[in-house]
């Protein structure tokens, strides 16, 4: 028998077998990635647009669509003009990653009612970590921000949003448009070519004027990875875009 041929016969079953399951792996994985992106939420026409213009889309697209109603809230926004507030004995940083729930019980005495904020990675920048609160221990409230500053890998100040949500009126529930339709508008009329969405996030928008009493709309917040939002309110299906904002 000739051992050296039958060796070679091995070596190459060995590597056509590990390339099938290369193969058969990737696939798992591009059906997998598909799956939780869900793409045939969107129309044949949009996902069209989307090849055309080169739009990618790397987050899934939420299927809930909840009944909420507007809230009321006030808040005078005057914690942006002032210096933060330095904490008294700096924070691990790294906690906003791993563990929020402990960096909130080191912090709960110096920062009033922050276990009720939400992280939010996509706003935050170098040097400032930036929060939201929430609405029915929920909903983030986007634009209004609790700020935490940075420095060495220590929280070192804040600068922390007065402000005070009212109570919802459940009788003005209001089932919220679907995601992917809201995300079908941006795509066909707003969205630039090569845009990149990196997260979508079910919230609520309101405007910073200094007012006793302000309302928010519930709304889908489209986050590129340029550093750009776009929100859709998610009851009158209206577009806020950057410019607008701006």
């Amino acid at each position: 028998m000739d051992w050296g041929r039958a060796k070679n016969v091995l070596i190459y079953a060995f590597l056509l077998l590990n390339l099938l399951l290369c193969y058969q792996l990737w696939n798992d994985l591009h059906d997998q990635v598909s799956a939780n992106l869900d793409f045939t939420s969107l129309s044949e026409e949009t996902q069209a647009v989307m090849e055309q213009k080169g739009i990618r889309v790397l987050c899934p697209i939420p299927a809930a669509t909840p009944q909420l109603p507007d809230i009321t809230y006030s808040y005078s926004g005057e914690e942006q003009n002032e210096a933060p507030v330095l904490l008294k004995l700096p924070i691990d940083s790294k906690l906003i990653y791993s563990s929020f729930t402990e960096l909130s019980d080191q912090l709960v005495g110096q920062i009033p009612d922050i276990a009720n904020y939400r992280f939010d990675s996509q706003e935050s920048e170098i040097g400032k970590f930036v929060l939201h609160p929430l609405v029915d221990n929920q909903w983030s409230l986007f634009r209004v921000r609790l700020e935490l500053i940075n420095s060495n890998q220590k929280i070192v100040a804040y600068r922390w949003p007065q402000i005070k949500i009212g109570t919802s009126n459940k009788e003005d529930l209001q089932k919220v448009l679907p995601a992917s339709q809201a995300l079908s508008s941006l795509i066909d009329k707003y969205f630039p070519a090569d845009s990149v969405v990196k997260e979508i996030e079910l919230g609520y928008y309101g405007e910073l004027f200094n007012s006793e009493s302000q309302v928010a709309s519930p709304m889908w917040r489209f986050m590129l990875e340029n550093g750009k939002a776009y929100y859709v309110d998610a009851i009158s299906a209206d577009i806020i875009s950057p410019k607008t904002t701006e």
